[in-house]
């Protein structure tokens, strides 16, 4: 297939390497700033462009992988109001060509009376371009309006991960807030360790070993049996003075203070 990609950020890139690897033709890459898109498009043998009137209009798949506050505003931009009110033919509402998006919080709604056929292919994972990810085993949700984009999609889909489920927008608002929690706020609470640590001339590394074992375990058990340490037993003595050591730093103390009381009412 001839397949635009709108966006050249982390999930873009990729989403646009596991494509090309599949043997599609990634015709260009359009992104804000040229750099984005020459260094992607270098790497998918597309055309970069910055100026979204020219996206050509004979590819097969249009991917939008851009942050949400600009999807709605791109999507207008190549097929919508404003391509009406120019009196331009509107790309999107050609019968062959499909339109999708990959965020995990926007609704497929977003192309509704803007396009003929359209979905979402949402790939969940953490996306750092410095990073190389096996794209094979990441769950991939997909949507679609009708049969036509169905077809186009879970096609797309399939060629690059053994894991492809059908998931509503409905549900994927559940799903991504379940990312978010298992992922950036995670992620967080490592920097936040990172923080206090680097106060007291303690490498971060020592706590790899620590987090290795903390995920590995959850492949074999709930996370609720998982659980430990003083917040499950709601130790007040430990608790009471911990808090007291964060009490130059009081949005740690919050996070500290929630967290604590979360882990013990879920326990």
């Amino acid at each position: 297939m001839k397949i635009v990609l709108i966006g050249a950020g982390n999930l873009a890139t990729h989403l646009g390497k596991a494509l090309h690897a599949a043997g599609h033709d990634m015709v260009q890459v359009f992104s804000r700033t040229m750099q984005s898109a020459e260094t992607l498009a270098s790497l998918l043998d597309a055309e970069p462009l910055t100026d979204i009137s020219q996206v050509r209009d004979d590819a097969d798949v249009y991917i939008f992988s851009v942050k949400d506050s600009a999807l709605e505003l791109l999507i207008s931009r190549l097929c919508g109001e404003e391509k009406m009110l120019s009196g331009e033919e509107r790309l999107c509402e050609e019968e062959k060509k499909v339109f999708l998006h990959t965020a995990g919080s926007m609704p497929m709604s977003v192309f509704r009376g803007k396009a003929l056929h359209y979905g979402v292919l949402y790939p969940m994972q953490t996306f750092s371009k410095q990073r190389e990810v096996d794209f094979s085993i990441i769950p991939c949700f997909i949507e679609a309006n009708d049969e036509f984009a169905q077809k186009q999609i879970e096609g797309l889909a399939v060629q690059i991960s053994h894991r492809v489920y059908q998931l509503s927008s409905e549900d994927r608002r559940y799903l991504h807030l379940s990312a978010v929690f298992a992922c950036n706020f995670a992620n967080h609470c490592y920097a936040v360790s990172q923080e206090l640590l680097q106060q007291h001339g303690i490498p971060f590394d020592v706590m790899l070993p620590l987090i290795d074992e903390t995920a590995a375990k959850v492949h074999g058990m709930t996370p609720k049996d998982a659980q430990t340490g003083p917040a499950v037993r709601y130790d007040e003595n430990v608790i009471g003075k911990q808090i007291q050591l964060l009490e130059n730093q009081p949005y740690f103390q919050k996070i500290y203070d929630s967290m604590s009381k979360s882990i013990h009412e879920l326990n």
